[in-house]
């Protein structure tokens, strides 16, 4: 449920057009509701500032189309992640109205309304095999109203790339930073800017990278001080610790 939801329900109240005992159970059905034995998480969005996504992966069809179902009627608007092909389709077919992209295997039906309009954040991808990680992060923010910089293919292996985009990464209020290999762009940019950087590794790379574990002990051990750093591929993860550093910036 939206905060102007609760205010309307109160508003009802306080003008007599709804009683104290009804308004009470409407929001006993608040913090959370059942479907296809998904007890999804409705009361998110006025308790943290961002909405539950239904992660897809390892779920039935029937269980995300249901899921977001309930999170639509509740808010408004619903996103799931890591949706496959095969299931994408499915919901197309019971939301024809939604939106799904490929590439970050997101599908959303609405958005929320656009937040602060002074407040951009950079997502910042090494090169184009990191990009569905980084989509999936940009997509996610886009999705809860957030104005987002996308700045791709800017790895260290051709460090004047990123250099030349300092003026882009320095007008940005936070700073999300997706590699794979060897995962040093994060420690470069926690070195260049001043606003908060969140570093992902992805799974990107060869042997010895160990699907991304290499890449996180870099990010890890970064000299550049004060860099955040996410889970293998948890763009997801990324996108919303970056919502919480905008909601306080801009005291929603």
């Amino acid at each position: 449920m939206r905060p102007e939801d609760i205010e309307s329900l109160l508003e009802s109240v306080r003008d007599g057009r709804l009683t104290p005992l009804v308004a009470m159970e409407t929001l006993r059905t608040l913090p959370f509701r059942e479907a296809a034995g998904i007890l999804a998480d409705t009361h998110r969005l006025l308790r943290q500032g961002f909405v539950e996504a239904v992660f897809a992966e390892g779920k039935t069809h029937q269980q995300v189309a249901d899921a977001l179902k309930v999170l639509f009627d509740s808010q408004g608007a619903a996103v799931a992640t890591r949706v496959d092909l095969s299931c994408g389709e499915t919901l197309f077919g019971r939301f024809p109205e939604g939106v799904y992209d490929s590439t970050s295997r997101v599908f959303s039906i609405g958005r929320f309304p656009s937040r602060s309009t002074k407040l951009e954040i950079g997502v910042i991808s090494a090169g184009t095999s990191d990009m569905p990680v980084a989509e999936e992060a940009a997509r996610i923010l886009e999705f809860s109203g957030w104005t987002v910089n996308r700045i791709q293919d800017v790895g260290v292996a051709g460090l004047h790339r990123i250099l030349g985009k300092l003026e882009e990464l320095r007008s940005c209020a936070v700073l999300i930073v997706v590699a794979g290999m060897e995962g040093a762009l994060p420690g470069v940019v926690g070195g260049l800017v001043g606003c908060p950087v969140i570093a992902v590794p992805t799974s990107v790379g060869y042997g010895v990278g160990q699907n991304g574990y290499a890449a996180l002990l870099t990010m890890l051990t970064t000299c550049a001080s004060g860099v955040c750093v996410m889970n293998i591929d948890n763009g997801y993860g990324a996108a919303v610790a970056a919502q919480r550093i905008l909601n306080g910036l801009s005291g929603e």
